[in-house]
């Protein structure tokens, strides 16, 4: 490849201690020429000990810079590193991931030679410990996240809806706007529906690999999921046809075994409902559950059955408090421009 533009890889992060050594090393260890590469760490103000050791890094790597991020959250990581990047191509890169060490080259190959303004590729999910590698295995399945091409495809180039740290032509960004700061999770879906929207393309590269580090215990997971289920209905009232039918089960789920078990005190036929819905999302779940431990070993099954529900129940619940946290709420704003 001749010519290379210059790339600039950012990175929004906020206390990534544990996992910064990696996802930064990572980075620095790209095929891309050194010189056609600078790295821009955001840091939300880390308490952790990240800012010092991207600090030390500096000074065996002049290509890397930390700037910071007052206000913590990503959309204004993202916005502050774009507005500060060179590159006529800029990568986006979570301090909770490993990108292969032919990322960025693959990422620039796609982006000039396809007709495409975003590329990204599957993601690995994988876990440290074996409660966090069941959780890890339930993020990459069809049963545990649905149809999310990302997690669940491997094998082949798709063009997709939105991608895991992706790359995007700076004149895309500069067409699309900066990222909508309201959003603290699912900022990728809104920012990237508006790319499909001004009739972008995005590309799922299986020669695009990354490595994701799942959260570590069932409380972090619940966590997660309850937060972007709370903001998806934020992303829906900016951009109703951004969401599928996928999106609505677990919270139609979750009503169901909630309106159910309610007007079951008072109705029989209430009862037999909840019983219904009980035995057939139990029976999907073992059915899950053992596929995924003939797959990777019969240990998970056990975790699988909890994990399961966690990740739908937390998303569901997360769904119907973010309808009366944003009930009234004016979809008016950048993002519908």
């Amino acid at each position: 490849m001749d010519n290379l533009p210059l790339v600039s890889v950012i990175m929004p992060v906020r206390n990534e201690a544990a996992y910064i050594s990696r996802s930064l090393g990572a980075v620095v260890a790209q095929d891309y020429p050194a010189d056609c590469l600078e790295i821009l760490v955001i840091d939300g103000l880390s308490t952790d000990g990240t800012r010092e050791f991207v600090t030390a890094a500096q000074a065996e790597y002049p290509n890397l810079r930390l700037i910071d991020n007052p206000r913590h959250i990503v959309p204004p990581g993202l916005n502050i590193g774009i507005a500060q990047a060179r590159g006529e191509v800029i990568v986006r890169v979570d301090g909770h991931c490993e990108i292969a060490p032919d990322y960025v080259r693959r990422c620039v190959e796609h982006l000039l030679n396809d007709d495409i303004e975003a590329v990204g590729g599957p993601i690995e999910t994988v876990g440290e410990t074996d409660e966090a590698q069941a959780i890890a295995l339930a993020m990459s399945s069809w049963f545990g996240v649905g149809g999310s091409a990302f997690r669940t495809v491997m094998d082949r180039p798709l063009l997709v809806e939105t991608v895991a740290f992706p790359a995007y032509r700076r004149q895309t960004l500069h067409q699309l706007g900066p990222f909508d700061e309201e959003m603290v999770r699912n900022q990728d879906d809104e920012y990237n529906y508006r790319l499909l929207k001004s009739g972008g393309r995005i590309l799922l590269s299986p020669d695009i690999r990354s490595r994701y580090y799942s959260r570590s215990s069932l409380r972090s997971l619940w966590r997660q999921y309850y937060q972007y289920g709370f903001w998806k209905v934020r992303v829906m009232q900016k951009h109703p046809r951004q969401m599928r039918w996928r999106q609505f089960i677990p919270p139609a789920f979750v009503a169901a075994l909630a309106g159910s078990s309610l007007f079951g005190i008072f109705f029989r036929p209430f009862r037999a409902l909840l019983a219904i819905i009980l035995v057939l999302y139990t029976t999907a779940n073992l059915a899950a559950s053992l596929s995924q431990g003939r797959a990777y070993g019969r240990q998970y099954v056990l975790r699988l059955l909890v994990i399961h529900p966690i990740l739908h129940l937390s998303y569901g619940l997360g769904f119907l408090a973010g309808l009366r946290h944003f009930a009234g709420r004016q979809a008016a704003g950048r993002a519908e421009l």
